[in-house]
């Protein structure tokens, strides 16, 4: 339901990640941010909760897609976090942050023990604060 107003533009989304369109993504995902996040679901009360939870309830959870042909087609890994804005200057930081991580934690090891090479593995840092959404890939 949350996707409803901009439904059309999901399959552009999917296609820029896996391409690797960040430009496109980010398009797309501060268009859903303020078409459906409340002040209140990302504010600094959001719902009594910390406010990366909320947006793991939208995401459910941090992401890693294998392409259903392991010899064919990319994969992507998916980190997601909140700016803190006592320790990061900006949601640029807080991207950087999430890529940081995803190469600390060694997450595109399971994708290479699969076969998966790593120039087929597409890699993500999502920031959020408030309303505001900002992709990186690894080339930024």
């Amino acid at each position: 339901d949350w996707f409803a107003p901009v439904q059309p533009d999901y399959n552009d989304f999917v296609k820029a990640m896996v391409a690797g369109d960040v430009d496109a993504m980010n398009e797309y995902m501060n268009r859903i941010a303020l078409q459906t996040f409340s002040y209140f679901d990302t504010g600094d009360r959001a719902s009594g909760a910390e406010p990366e939870r909320f947006y793991h309830g939208f995401v459910r959870y941090d992401v890693i897609l294998v392409p259903r042909n392991l010899k064919e087609g990319n994969a992507v890994i998916l980190e997601f976090k909140v700016r803190n804005v006592r320790k990061e200057k900006s949601l640029e930081e807080t991207a950087r942050s999430a890529l940081d991580q995803i190469r600390e934690r060694r997450y595109s090891e399971e994708l290479k023990n699969r076969g998966i090479s790593e120039e087929r593995i597409n890699r993500y840092g999502f920031a959020f604060e408030g309303k505001k959404v900002l992709i990186l890939d690894e080339n930024d």
